[in-house]
């Protein structure tokens, strides 16, 4: 009884905790992201009030809100969208890849780690946050811009790579044989393969299955199913925000925008649970060693992604300031980064520390460089204006004209 009581009061203070952040963040025009992250960080490891019986329960409502973040970024674009976007962006996740898996391996192999901390800091860098980036879109109001699907389309083949890139890098990590990593690779391509193939040809059969009157009744349907597919994605090694997100992806008409209003309030408590959440696992002394290379590494990868998003918004044709728009949004790193970072720390120690500061960093930053990056890219790149043409006749010439006249 004492520990449910407890952890009543520790999560109505969180709750209510984040409420007050997000109407502060709201009055000032400013993303409640960072402010999240911050009180993640008060009430962690090393915090000012460290939480304790809350802890599991956090744990879980972090999980469901990538769930139900990625869920509802799926909903707003359907199967067929999806397919074109892929086949037309793929050279883009070629650059994205390029870009911005170099540094991190390069930082990685200077500081002395070796190669197999160098793939998992490569991992580190090239993912950027689809639930971060999701809860941006949404809190700009940019789902219906024209450039967001090239950076949905992006985000997928970050997302769906990473189903090619975990199992190799579990594979290094525990010196698995080459058979071995290649049959846990062949099942997780064969499970995306398999998702997709059922949201292209039978997307609307599930979608008339699941479509309800009765709002109870097409919430507890598709958070259930969505659930049900995460949980098993996760199982065959594919993640659990692919999986959710294919599950948007194969749902549309009536059913999509039904779930969407249904969902959207949840997904928005649970997302801020999870940001929570990150912060709760940081440990802010864990810091100040490594934030100079945290600090260089960011610098760098803020600029490489705003280059990989200008470069693919310019080949689908969309205007500058969509350019400037699409690579300033694409900044943050987030849940992936954690993920690989998590994994690499036996191999590794430092890894951890240095990716929870560049994390941190950059999921301050990607806000921020989502809102401004395009403003400040109009004010630096703007001309000046032409100087006016000095039409004044000097005094000798004007002479010499009344003279002959």
């Amino acid at each position: 009884m004492h520990d449910t009581t407890a952890m009543l009061i520790e999560l109505g203070a969180v709750i209510l905790a984040l409420g007050l952040l997000g109407r502060l963040a709201g009055r000032v025009g400013f993303s409640p992201i960072p402010l999240y992250l911050l009180a993640g960080l008060a009430f962690g490891q090393g915090g000012i009030l460290p939480l304790e019986a809350s802890e599991e329960f956090i744990a879980t409502g972090a999980e469901i809100g990538v769930i139900l973040l990625l869920l509802l970024l799926g909903l707003e674009y359907s199967a067929s969208e999806l397919v074109s976007s892929l086949k037309s962006q793929y050279p883009s996740g070629a650059v994205d890849f390029v870009l911005n898996a170099v540094p991190g391996a390069a930082m990685a192999l200077l500081l002395g780690w070796g190669p197999i901390a160098a793939v998992a800091l490569a991992g580190v860098t090239w993912i950027s946050s689809s639930g971060v980036i999701a809860k941006v879109l949404g809190d700009l109001g940019r789902f219906g811009n024209r450039e967001t699907p090239v950076i949905l389309s992006i985000l997928v083949l970050e997302d769906l790579s990473m189903a090619v890139y975990l199992p190799i890098l579990t594979a290094l990590l525990a010196g698995v044989s080459l058979a071995g990593g290649t049959v846990t690779l062949t099942i997780a391509l064969a499970t995306v393969g398999a998702v997709l193939y059922v949201a292209l040809r039978h997307g609307r059969l599930i979608s008339r299955a699941v479509s309800s009157d009765n709002a109870e009744m097409l919430l507890l349907v598709v958070l259930g199913l969505t659930l049900l597919v995460a949980g098993l994605a996760q199982e065959l090694q594919v993640s659990a925000a692919v999986g959710a997100f294919l599950v948007g992806i194969a749902l549309s008409g009536e059913a999509a925008e039904g779930a969407s209003t249904l969902l959207t309030p949840l997904r928005d408590l649970f997302a801020a649970v999870f940001f929570v959440f990150f912060g709760l696992h940081t440990d802010p002394s864990d810091i100040p060693p490594v934030l100079l290379p945290a600090l260089a590494l960011a610098a760098v990868t803020t600029l490489t992604k705003i280059a990989t998003g200008y470069w693919a918004a310019k080949r689908a044709g969309i205007s500058a300031k969509g350019r400037w728009r699409t690579g300033g949004t694409l900044v943050a790193r987030g849940e992936f980064s954690i993920v690989v970072a998590g994994l690499a720390v036996g191999v590794e120690p430092r890894i951890g520390s240095l990716a929870t500061a560049y994390v941190l960093i950059l999921v301050v930053v990607g806000p921020l460089a989502a809102r401004w990056t395009e403003p400040l890219a109009r004010r630096l790149t703007r001309r000046p204006p032409a100087e006016p043409l000095d039409t004044t006749v000097p005094a000798e010439t004007a002479k010499a004209t009344s003279a002959k006249g």
